[in-house]
This record gives structure tokens, C-alpha cells and sequence, in this order.
């Protein structure tokens, strides 16, 4: 189906899907990731301009723990939050629920048809073992594949997951995502890269859009000017909100301390109806 420049014969889901590409080929830009429908709409009304779920801060909202959610729990979720926002959504299918490259590619179909304008695949298995790079790279041909049969442009992110997942190897995970470059991936994604040298080196080795996730210690600066184009924060928000949370009904039980009780937030002006 060939894509409309008219903006009144465009979805929904194919406006999104432009902005969403846009982004990433403008000004480098936060992506932030809310765990549920509310943290998604104080994102949109605090002016972010896309919206990354969490796998971990999504399973908190189950009861889980990362990696605990269904895919199928995941694309309700996605479409519940493309429901609530105006903001394109990009997705965290962690393996793609399945080591095939098939797997892969019905995950991108689903979430694509849940609303989802993007989506990551990650090269790690919940089994505990990081895939070999060449089944990595053929599970992300086969998403890049499901992708670009769309009738919008999907932002297919490749993750290689080495450094949170006891291998900080800076050569293999450039090696991985110069592999997913070559197999078609947008975005190239490295979580857990701790230093400016670092995310340096990786956007150094790509010429596609690098995410990097977000760390106490870098500023936006110091991570822009080693050369990412986007800035995520994983399930980091969702802690924020949880510790304040737990902190308060610590104080409650421990102290009879009920001090941080301290309002709302104007959620009114947050949820606001959109005027047209």
C-alpha cells in the first residue's frame, strides 16, 4: 500500500508513525518509559514527544518480575497506551517471546497491529544464555523483514544486551550491532554502557541512530556529544514512583509518620482533554 503525504488520508497510526521517524532524524531527544496509562499521559502533558514502554516497569504493574509479562499482556498494553496518548509508541519485546526468527517477526506483526509505531529485539534468551551472533542477527532480519512490510514506517530497534547481562565486552557488542545494522535495523541499542568513551566508541563504530540508556552519572550533554540521537530510561521512572511509594507507607508502618502525605498532583491540567 503506498504511503500518503496528505495528512487527512494518513491514520492515526501512520502520523505517528512519521513523527516517530522524524524524531529520529532531527535533534537528539528523550524517549521516557512509562510503566502504565496514567505515567504515559503526565509524559505526553510534560511535553516528551515519544513514549518507549518498560518490560520491567510493565511487569511491576502485573506483580512480576521483568520478563514475566505474555506477549500477549504486552499488546494489550501497547494499545492501551496508544489509546491514551497521541504520542508514537515504541515497544520492548525483550526476545521477541520465542528464539526463532519467527518469533521475532510475529511480534513485530502484533504490536504493529496494536497501534505500536516501533518496537526492540533483544539478543538475550529468558533461559539465561546471550544468542550466537549470527541466530541474533537472522532474528533481526526476520523483524526488519515483518517491518517493512507495513504500510508505515516501523522503527525496528536491534538491542545487544551484553552489558547488563554479565558480559561488558565493548568489542563483540560493537561487532553485534554492526551485524543488526547490516541486517536492517533502524536504531542500535546497548544498554548498560557507562561512560561518554564508551557510547563514543559504539556510535563511532554505526551509522544508524544509537539509543543509549540513561545513567545517574552522564548529563543529556555529555551523551548527546559522544553521539546518540536517543536517550531512554528503561524501568528507572517506574523505581522513582515505587521507592517514593515504598518510603511513605514505611514511615506509615514503622512511625505512624504520615508526613509525606502531601496532595495531588494537578492532575486536571495532566489529564486534560485535548482540544482538537
Amino acid at each position: 500500500m503506498a504511503r500518503s503525504s496528505s495528512k487527512s488520508s494518513m491514520s492515526s497510526q501512520q502520523r505517528k508513525a512519521a513523527a516517530f521517524r522524524a524524531l529520529h532524524e532531527g535533534e537528539p531527544f528523550v524517549i521516557p518509559n512509562p510503566w502504565d496509562a496514567g505515567s504515559a499521559r503526565v509524559l505526553e502533558a510534560l511535553g516528551f514527544e515519544a513514549l518507549a514502554t518498560t518490560s520491567s516497569g510493565f511487569a511491576f504493574t502485573l506483580g512480576r518480575l521483568d520478563g514475566g509479562a505474555t506477549i500477549e499482556e504486552v499488546v494489550a498494553h501497547a494499545a492501551e497506551l496508544d489509546r491514551v496518548t497521541d504520542l508514537p509508541v515504541s515497544v520492548d519485546l525483550e526476545n521477541g517471546y520465542g528464539e526463532s526468527p519467527e518469533s521475532a517477526a510475529d511480534a513485530i506483526g502484533r504490536i504493529a497491529a496494536a497501534g505500536a509505531v516501533g518496537a526492540s529485539i533483544e539478543d538475550y534468551d529468558p533461559s539465561g544464555r546471550l544468542y550466537e551472533p549470527g541466530q541474533a542477527a537472522e532474528r533481526v532480519a526476520a523483524a526488519v523483514e515483518q517491518a517493512t512490510a507495513l504500510d508505515f514506517p516501523f522503527v525496528l530497534t536491534a538491542r545487544a544486551e551484553n552489558h547488563i547481562r554479565g558480559n561488558p565486552d565493548l568489542d563483540d557488542t560493537i561487532a553485534r550491532l554492526q551485524a543488526f545494522e547490516a541486517a536492517g535495523a533502524d536504531v542500535l541499542y546497548a544498554p548498560g554502557l557507562r561512560s561518554a568513551a564508551e557510547i563514543r566508541a559504539v556510535c563511532e563504530a554505526v551509522t544508524r541512530p544509537v539509543n543509549v540508556l540513561a545513567v545517574p552519572g552522564l548529563a543529556m550533554a555529555e551523551i548527546v556529544e559522544a553521539g546518540a540521537q536517543r536517550v531512554s530510561v528503561g524501568g528507572a521512572l517506574t523505581w522513582v514512583a515505587v521507592n517514593a511509594f515504598a518510603d511513605a507507607a514505611r514511615a506509615i508502618r514503622e512511625r505512624g509518620d504520615f508526613s509525606a502525605l502531601v496532595g495531588s498532583p494537578p492532575l486536571r491540567d495532566w489529564f486534560a482533554p485535548k482540544l482538537s
